[in-house]
């Protein structure tokens, strides 16, 4: 990933809970905001935890602005409260008992700044996030969106050199979630230093991350761009968030044969080994019939096992070699007399298989 310069985020650490260990290397730039992708259990509250001081490292170091933060062998560790890092959690966790202008400036108190200096970072932060209005009122009186801008108005107050967000948009209605996220795109671009922000959103880390990881079982399986991350999908997790068939296979030039049975033909004819073949639901298309053969097709039988319905497509899933997903108009499932159990044809274009290298060691 990007070095990470004298004002980012190194981590080259393990950390070990129990019969878990998370093993990390990443580096995240000054004014970069990395997201963490992963399934429940992958480790990412861990990776957080652990960078904020909340948790040791049992190997490894961790740095950020070039001050070493924690170093299993050098018996270093610098404590969750004298770290410059703000952390907006998943659930906000707001003092009820105080204001939205006491919650905010309870940042700069807790790094040792005064009582006038601390309202006046406060006052800044309150204006900036527009929530200047709200000072008064209490968290209990506060939407989902407000809350979340009273949480990071707190973080930002205490001017960290590193922002942690732990999914700060799960906690919202769809409505209020597109509105607060466009808001916090903004105060991310803005901020000066590093940002982890883990999510369960494919759809976040697409719009809000420069950069993404994917951890699963404690390691770091996929990193790249989000538009990379999106187009070529490295495990079946990955896969499944961002919507698309993955197969693992064997490319022989203009074919690829696929591990779970069946072959493609494909257009790029330069690729030869383990490959990764993606398909988009939308490019495969469905009929009763076998279609007209074609050079520049792969068609084969399959059977459908379910149909859902994802606002205005219907997704198919389909039993065959290959297995598939497929995304039809619901005109097409009554036309077409589509149901569980019935017999259908798939195909695909050669141009719209995308195929690339498969990393040794990578499941698939």
């Amino acid at each position: 990933m990007t070095d990470a310069g004298s004002g980012g985020l190194v981590v080259d650490a393990e950390v070990s809970r129990g019969g878990f260990t998370l093993a990390v290397s990443l580096t995240a730039a000054a004014g970069q905001v990395v997201g963490v992708l992963g399934p429940n259990g992958a480790g990412k509250s861990t990776l957080l935890s652990a960078v904020a001081g909340l948790i040791p490292i049992t190997a490894g170091r961790i740095t950020l602005a070039g001050q070493v933060m924690d170093d299993a062998a050098a018996g270093t560790f610098v404590e969750a409260s004298r770290r410059p890092v703000g952390f907006v959690f998943q659930d906000y966790r707001l003092f009820p008992h105080l204001t939205v202008a006491e919650n905010v400036a309870f940042s700069p108190r807790a790094r040792g700044l005064g009582r006038q200096a601390a309202r006046s970072a406060a006052s800044h932060w309150l204006d900036r996030l527009g929530l200047t209005a709200l000072a008064d009122r209490k968290p209990g009186l506060l939407s989902g969106g407000q809350a979340q801008r009273v949480a990071l108005a707190r973080a930002l107050a205490g001017q960290p050199a590193l922002l942690l967000l732990d999914e700060p948009l799960s906690a919202l209605d769809a409505g209020a979630r597109l509105d607060v996220q466009a808001e916090l795109r903004r105060h991310l671009a803005d901020f000066a230093g590093p940002c982890l922000l883990v999510t369960h959103d494919p759809i976040e880390a697409l719009v809000l991350a420069d950069q993404v990881i994917v951890l699963e079982a404690g390691r770091i399986v996929q990193e790249g761009s989000p538009a990379q991350i999106a187009r070529q999908p490295a495990t079946a997790y990955v896969a499944k968030l961002v919507g698309l068939n993955l197969y693992p296979g064997q490319a022989d030039g203009s074919q690829v044969k696929l591990a779970g049975g069946g072959a493609f033909v494909i257009a790029d004819q330069g690729q030869h080994g383990d490959v990764l073949v993606a398909v988009r639901p939308s490019a495969v298309l469905i009929s009763n019939q076998h279609p007209q053969p074609s050079s520049a097709r792969n068609t084969w039988p399959a059977k459908i096992t379910g149909l859902t319905m994802l606002a205005d497509r219907v997704r198919l899933e389909l039993e065959g070699q290959p297995p598939a997903l497929v995304d039809v108009t619901p005109a097409a499932v009554a036309e077409l007399s589509l149901s569980p159990g019935g017999q259908v044809w798939l195909t695909v274009k050669a141009t719209e298989i995308e195929v690339y290298p498969r990393a040794s060691g990578q499941p698939g």
